[in-house]
């Protein structure tokens, strides 16, 4: 088939590289956002343009001239593999066998833009992707596969995403060209009954509450690892938590509760988290051992606007 690709960073490059590799077929274009001024190229369009493909990059799809454009690619089919702008039906019907587009999440839950960190937050034990037919709506449109991953307890972000998603989303797109090409490709209608949308996790749903219980804190640092990364304060500056273990605590929530070589302990509701790795305001991430040294904490130390409050 004569494919078009439209995405970005490490997924849409990843995804390139598997249709290049299995060398079945043709690439005609690639699409990605435009340039940023300062920044270095996407890396799909690095990939692209060492693989002589070309590349376009609008910053909408509903140009007239961009339309066109589209429809002069004779393309079978386009793959959505990571956007952020918008796609709207016109674009999306130009390829005689229509879009694709993959998601991480198990459709119709989880729609919106930070579909693996609320899973984590709230602690589920599964979640994973799904390749689906895009209409108009947000993550609306028939199914066309799922895959299931766990998320175990010690999972984060960024192992959910780059060790389970990420791989099973590629060998997913792969499959799912394999069936639009021999015409048994679903269009499973979502339950929309059974919908759900969380908008972005950012830096307000990050904030670390010590009177949570020790899982919920322990599930939101998890989630927001590496991004948006979990927060309190110490010293009166953003204090970001990444690698952590639940522990036993003992005493007022917020407070340093034990310390040893390698990490220290805050007390929050029902147990303890140990802390591993840490950010104090705009500094690098660093080991706890190297930032326990560094600031002489020591146990009692405080936590978070609601502990000094406490």
């Amino acid at each position: 088939m004569r494919i078009i690709i439209n995405g970005q960073q490490a997924f849409g490059k990843a995804c390139l590289e598997a249709i290049l590799n299995k060398g079945v077929d043709e690439v005609v274009c690639v699409y990605t956002a435009p340039d940023q001024e300062g920044r270095p190229n996407d890396p799909i369009k690095t990939a692209a343009l060492e693989a002589n493909i070309e590349v376009r990059q609008p910053d909408n799809f509903k140009d007239e001239n961009i339309i066109e454009e589209l429809r002069s690619w004779n393309a079978d089919l386009m793959i959505l593999a990571y956007v952020t702008i918008f796609v709207p039906e016109q674009a999306r019907e130009i390829p005689g066998l229509g879009t694709i587009c993959f998601h991480p999440s198990l459709l119709p839950i989880h729609r919106g833009p930070s579909s693996i960190n609320w899973p984590i937050i709230w602690g589920a034990k599964r979640t994973g992707l799904t390749i689906f037919w895009p209409d108009d709506g947000l993550d609306e449109g028939d199914v066309l596969l799922q895959k299931e991953v766990e998320i175990t307890a010690d999972d984060t972000l960024g192992s959910v995403y780059f060790n389970k998603i990420f791989p099973l989303g590629i060998d997913a797109i792969l499959e799912a060209v394999e069936l639009i090409k021999g015409g048994n490709a679903p269009r499973m209608r979502q339950d929309d009954s059974l919908a759900t949308y969380e908008s972005w996790c950012r830096k307000d749903n990050a904030e670390i509450d010590w009177q949570r219980s020790a899982s919920e804190v322990y599930n939101l640092i998890r989630g927001c690892n590496p991004q948006p990364g979990a927060w309190t304060t110490f010293s009166d500056e953003v204090f970001q938590i990444f690698d952590v273990e639940l522990a036993e605590g003992n005493g007022r929530v917020g407070r340093v509760c034990s310390i040893d070589a390698e990490s220290f302990t805050i007390n929050a509701g029902l147990g303890g988290i140990k802390i591993k790795r840490v950010r104090l305001g705009k500094g690098p991430k660093v080991d706890a051992a190297e930032f326990i040294i560094e600031h002489g904490l020591k146990v009692g130390d405080r936590f978070g606007i609601k502990a000094k409050k406490a």
